[in-house]
């Protein structure tokens, strides 16, 4: 690799993204006293984790030996033995026997004539008495990268070594070039055979499109639009240092990449890839071309594109490992995505257009035609541009609004100044295909292009809504937009329309005001219908009965109704904003999950077939929630972390996605995680001046901390909740459920009275509407209210009821926390001892929800039960008071001499979770470590 090549691109060692996973399993079998051999391509990140894993334990070694071989210098006998050994050969010098001694000397020095097949033995003696002489002072690490350029008597010697090691406090770290996927080759076995037995072998494969994106932010490679992103990911394979020099290039680009267009190569990549080309016939060379011009290139098409001897040609570059075999059919694959985009980027420019003109007619698909054209064509020219609109629009009627984009940007490129329709048009339809895919970067640059030169009305207005489009949940960013579209709107009733409609979502999202959106969508809807504009009218329709629905309006039911009549627009129908998603809110709020379930899996299958980013985000979160509810915890979680998945991968709908991830994680997850979700939607939502999910997100945030055991704050998260939801105008109990979290936690705080007006408030509410589930929560809560003011026998009637009535509607979770209660009721009764039946009830339900947390909270409460006093009660009562559930679990494993990994696996979270939850404890108690805790417990059972 070219040195400043090299240099360019590499990565700071503090830094290692997307590898937490490879990183965890090298850290674990570093830090248990074994050795690390990290493997996988050119560029993959080896050098970056390796160091990163060294810095990490070279401060638990007492000597640490370092060399970073090079293919220049391989040939050099024993220069890594020299880089390992030569610094500490004083050190060791008196340990070894004089033989040893000199031939080690010879070998470092090269004063000597000391080669492997002269003192071959006492060579390999030396070295391995040598590492035992240094682990005597106390544990070795052995550093060495690119194990590939060892020279061969260094790695003769280290393996040797290495091999005979046993016991010895000496670990490697090491790290090889390996070519292709999870299949061993010949290099990996032979340096994994010259490895300690006990060696493990982490491969580094490719980076996903997120983790690229993180990559490129963390190098100031920002502001790319996310199908730029998505072109580096797939250009580079996932390999980042291919990724940072793609994105290196495209910043010191003075123009931005065309959407639709290849992206350039720099000529450092070029060197890398092709340096076999120089090998390849002309023939061959221009076959290889046509086929990095095409999506999908087979043996045919090149025939087809006058490639008369493809499959010589091809076999040709086969054999200089250019392609690779395709296991799912005869397709040319080259061997790297980047192989193809730089012998691209390499032709002449009238090469590639010749390619293009040649793929124009051989290809069978129209879009590929199409695309073709356009790229073989220069200046404008009306038949390409109606050719390339046309494939714009089966691209997207087949569900892939991202290609329709690019075709409409190609096509409004080829469009003369004075066309019909003109060029700007195309441009705005491109942009709102876009806004589809879920690439609102893209769509906003070009509506502000747009908007620098468009005079007509209707193109400002398309324009201006979509800049509000692109702006998302953070729609109080682009607040000075309104009064300009309004202007631009004068008094067309289509166009005034769409305003009216964006100005409800602002007055939802950004002042919370549900009253005045709903008549603001009202407004929309009548406006659209005036002008004939079917599609707005249906969407301000939706907005209109999801106000209603969440503020519990008595007309909820019939504008739906409206909203579902015909005709409809089966785009606006599908929509996460389109009526089938109304009618998904109110089935889930009126208690019909299984209906709901149904109506939620169709329009998630038609977005999915529709190419819907967004959509899709949302309608997998809506399935989460639908299965939350339903008590398949497991399922819920599953879905939630596919919904954010997608989110963070498209940069839309985060704070949503979080905030459920949240609740998922709370019921059938790791709470911990579940905190830092719900923490992290709270500060998105404020960031975003959200109104609408801020309420959310808060709600999230006081039932995570209500799991861990910390009533005290879920009191404070959740009074805001009460607070901002009052102040919008919204009533529905079931919109966030919250208020029998609120009144769970405000009595095991000492604030029943508090606690019993949360519950009249809403359950006054929820007899209005008919919200059956909620009212059997609140019938929950007042239990415990009851139980603290000692009616017990009221107490255990409302739970009974309430656990019954769950049941029969098919909430699962709430009805296992009812009879957990239950259990927990009977066991506190004066005079009597533990029911164990009712709290193997409640871990019956909560196993079969796969509620873990939940299902952890009942065997910590069996075991406080029924092991009497332990540490943890004995040991100082008012220091430990303060602590939460969690906390005080792990606490007392702790005092009992658990490791942290065996207080995980007790508890079911994580090693991180209990590391995270000891450094609460000790800020808590006031003290520094395990052995203080320790200390409490032997303090107490002294007394």
């Amino acid at each position: 690799m070219p040195r400043d090549f090299a240099e360019a691109a590499g990565c700071r060692s503090d830094l290692v993204i997307g590898r937490e996973e490879s990183f965890g399993a090298a850290r674990e079998q570093l830090s248990r006293g074994g050795s690390v051999l990290l493997h996988g391509p050119a560029g993959i990140g080896k050098s970056t984790v390796l160091r990163t894993l060294a810095a990490e334990y070279a401060r638990s070694a007492h000597t640490v030996l370092r060399c970073s071989a090079t293919e220049s210098e391989s040939h050099l006998p024993f220069l890594a033995l020299a880089d390992l050994l030569g610094l500490v050969l004083d050190d060791v010098a008196h340990a070894l026997p004089a033989a040893q001694r000199t031939a080690l000397e010879s070998a470092l020095t090269g004063r000597g004539e000391s080669t492997l097949q002269r003192d071959g033995l006492a060579l390999r003696l030396a070295v391995l008495s040598a590492l035992r002489a240094l682990a005597d002072a106390g544990p070795v690490l052995v550093v060495a990268d690119d194990l590939q350029w060892l020279d061969p008597a260094s790695a003769e010697l280290l393996g040797f070594a290495a091999r005979r090691l046993g016991d010895t406090p000496v670990r490697l770290l090491c790290a090889v070039r390996t070519e292709g996927p999870e299949t061993r080759d010949a290099a990996y076995d032979r340096h994994l055979r010259a490895a300690p037995p006990d060696t493990r072998a982490v491969r580094l494969g490719p980076l996903t499109r997120a983790q690229v994106s993180t990559l490129l932010d963390e190098r100031g490679y920002t502001g790319l639009h996310r199908s730029t992103v998505r072109d580096i990911h797939r250009t580079s394979g996932g390999n980042p240092l291919f990724a940072l020099e793609l994105g290196r290039a495209l910043a010191e680009s003075p123009a931005a990449p065309r959407p639709g267009e290849p992206l350039p190569v720099p000529t450092s990549l070029r060197a890398l890839v092709l340096s076999r080309l120089e090998m390849l016939s002309d023939e061959a060379r221009r076959t290889l071309l046509v086929a990095s011009a095409g999506a999908r290139p087979t043996p045919a098409l090149l025939h087809a594109a006058g490639r008369e001897n493809a499959e010589a040609e091809t076999a040709q570059a086969a054999a200089l490992g250019l392609l690779a075999p395709d296991p799912e059919g005869p397709a040319v694959r080259f061997a790297h995505p980047l192989i193809s985009a730089a012998l691209y980027a390499e032709a002449p420019a009238p090469e590639r257009r010749a390619a293009h003109a040649a793929l124009s007619t051989a290809a069978s698909d129209p879009i590929e035609r199409a695309r073709h054209l356009a790229l073989a064509t220069t200046g404008t020219d009306p038949r390409v541009a109606a050719r390339l609109a046309e494939a714009a629009a089966l691209a997207r009627d087949r569900g892939a609004p991202s290609v329709a984009a690019s075709l409409g940007l190609l096509a409004a490129r080829r469009t003369p100044a004075e066309g019909t329709p003109g060029p700007d048009e195309r441009r705005l339809t491109a942009a709102e295909d876009a806004i589809t895919a879920g690439e609102p970067d893209l769509a906003r640059d070009v509506a502000r292009e747009v908007l620098t030169r468009a005079t007509a009305p209707g193109e400002r207005v398309r324009a201006w809504m979509v800049v509000i489009e692109a702006a998302g949940q953070a729609i109080g960013e682009v607040d000075a937009v309104f009064p300009q579209a309004l202007a631009d709107a004068g008094d067309d009733p289509r166009l005034l329309a769409l305003v009216h409609y964006q100005l409800a979502w602002r007055s939802l999202v950004v002042q919370g005001d549900f009253a005045q959106g709903r008549e603001d969508a009202a407004h929309a809807a009548r406006l659209a219908a005036r002008g004939g504009d079917r599609r707005t009218e249906l969407l301000a329709l939706a907005f209109q009965a999801q106000s209603e629905t969440l503020m519990g309006h008595p007309d909820a039911a019939a504008t739906i109704r409206r909203a579902l009549e015909e005709p409809q627009d089966a785009r606006v129908a599908c929509h996460h904003n389109g009526a089938g998603s109304a009618r998904f809110r109110w089935l889930v709020m009126s208690d019909r999950l299984a209906e709901a379930r149904t109506a939620v899996t169709a329009l998630l299958r038609e977005v999915r077939r529709r190419g819907m980013a967004e959509s899709e985000v949302h309608y997998l979160r809506f399935l989460a929630e639908t299965e939350l509810h339903s008590g398949h915890c497991g399922r819920a979680l599953e879905l939630s972390r596919e919904s954010l998945t997608l989110a963070r991968d498209a940069g839309i709908g985060e704070g949503a996605g979080v905030m459920q991830g949240a609740l998922a994680e709370a019921a059938g997850g790791d709470p911990e995680r579940a905190l830092e979700l719900a923490r992290e939607a709270v500060r998105r939502t404020e960031e975003d001046g959200d109104a609408v999910y801020l309420s959310r997100a808060l709600a999230a945030l006081g039932h995570a901390h209500l799991v861990t055991g910390d009533a005290a704050a879920a009191v404070g998260a959740l009074r805001r909740v009460r607070e901002l939801e009052a102040g919008a105008g919204i009533t529905d109990p079931a919109r966030g459920r919250w208020q029998g979290d609120l009144a769970e936690a405000l009595v095991r705080t000492g604030h029943p009275a508090e606690a019993m007006d949360v519950i009249e408030v809403a359950r006054a509410h929820a007899l209005r509407l008919g919200r059956r589930s909620v009212l059997a929560v609140l019938d929950r809560a007042e239990a415990l209210v009851r139980a603290a003011r000692g009616e017990h026998r009221a107490a255990v009637a409302r739970l009974t009821s309430a656990r019954e009535r769950l049941a029969a509607l098919g909430f699962g979770l709430e009805e296992a926390r009812a009879v957990f209660a239950l259990a927990e009721l009977h066991a506190e009764r004066p005079g009597r001892t533990p029911e164990a039946a009712s709290y193997d009830e409640a871990a019956r339900l909560f196993r079969r929800c796969r509620a873990l947390p939940w299902l952890r909270r009942v065997e910590a409460a069996v075991a406080a039960r029924t092991a009497g006093p332990g540490p943890v009660a004995a040991a100082e009562p008012d220091r430990l008071a303060g602590l939460a559930a969690m906390e005080r679990q792990v606490a007392a494993l702790v005092m009992e001499g658990s490791t942290n990994r065996e207080a995980a696996a007790r508890l079911f979270v994580s090693v991180k979770t209990v590391e995270a939850t000891l450094t609460r404890i000790y800020r808590k108690l006031g003290i520094r470590s395990r052995v203080d805790l320790i200390r409490l417990a032997a303090g107490a059972h002294g007394d």
